[in-house]
């Protein structure tokens, strides 16, 4: 990996697994940036434009499709679009950060497949039972969609392999310093490391 290139940490998990609270343990570390999707769904009353989503039309967002703007895009749950934009690469190499996508599944195992050398970190719920109290406590969907996100987080927890780690967030802090050990230690990859190991050599004459 060119030293150039951002280092990229991918996390994913199914909705509900607490992603976002994870996302915000890694953006404390100095030197972290993270990239905001583009969706067509509707802000909800607590978010605004820019901060975690930017939110389009959907005729702007296939218009970004058909441009080749985006890193990675999926349709969720059959109604609204996400995509990760392709200059979230381009601003966290400018600026010199890591780059962190919370994206979907579907999204990460695209990333992955254009970036083998992006960190990839999935989040899971302890269990079903768990996973369906925390999107009840939500207030937000009804029965027949509490049904469908818990078997589509059953199946994208089949996908776990295709991570290089795996969190079980039944303990927010102790999962907080996980994710922060993984990103940290993703920084001291030889991969990454390999120019500036190079020079040191080089200062012992080869």
């Amino acid at each position: 990996m060119s030293k150039a290139e951002p280092l990229v940490l991918i996390v994913s998990g199914p909705s509900g697994s607490g992603k976002s609270t994870l996302v915000q343990k890694i953006l404390e570390l100095p030197g972290t940036m993270l990239s905001v999707s583009c969706t067509t769904r509707p802000p909800r009353k607590t978010e605004s434009d820019g901060k975690w989503y930017n939110f389009v039309s959907e005729a702007e967002f296939q218009r970004m499709v058909e441009q080749g703007e985006f890193l990675e895009y999926a349709q969720v749950f059959g109604k609204n679009w996400y995509g990760t934009p392709r200059k979230s690469l381009d601003d966290a190499l400018a600026l010199k950060r890591d780059l962190v996508l919370e994206i979907d599944v579907q999204g990460a195992l695209q990333t992955k497949q254009k970036l083998p050398g992006a960190v990839a970190v999935f989040v899971m719920p302890p269990s079903r039972a768990d996973l369906e109290h925390r999107i009840r406590a939500r207030g937000q969907d009804s029965e027949d969609e509490i049904r469908r996100r818990l078997e589509r987080a059953r199946q994208e927890m089949l996908n776990y392999s295709s991570y290089d780690f795996a969190i079980v967030n039944d303990d927010l802090e102790r999962a907080g310093r996980e994710v922060q050990a993984i990103a940290l230690g993703s920084r001291c990859r030889v991969a990454r490391m390999e120019d500036r190991i190079r020079d040191i050599l080089n200062s012992f004459g080869g």
